[in-house]
């Protein structure tokens, strides 16, 4: 369930797909604590039990992407162009 652009914490980027940085304080929150966690897993885990540093890398930056498509515009891809356009 993606937000209109008025809402979205993240917006979508002018060119290619995805999103860019965040537009609102709690996108800003969000992306703050995905990366204070991952400082955290790789202080606790990098160099003595490096699987569980990816495991850990793995599902912090999936939850970080499904906050994305929850809280973001809908991802698609863009050239550049008005919204209104047809990519």
């Amino acid at each position: 369930m993606s937000l209109p652009k008025d809402q979205a914490w993240f917006t979508a980027k002018k060119y290619g797909y995805v999103w860019g940085l965040p537009a609102r304080w709690q996108g800003w929150s969000v992306m703050l604590a995905h990366v204070i966690t991952l400082a955290l897993s790789a202080i606790a885990f990098a160099r003595a039990r490096p699987f569980w540093f990816f495991s850990c890398t793995f599902l912090l930056s999936l939850l970080f992407v499904l906050v994305c498509v929850w809280k973001g515009e809908r991802p698609r891809w863009r050239w550049g162009g008005t919204d209104d356009e047809v990519s």
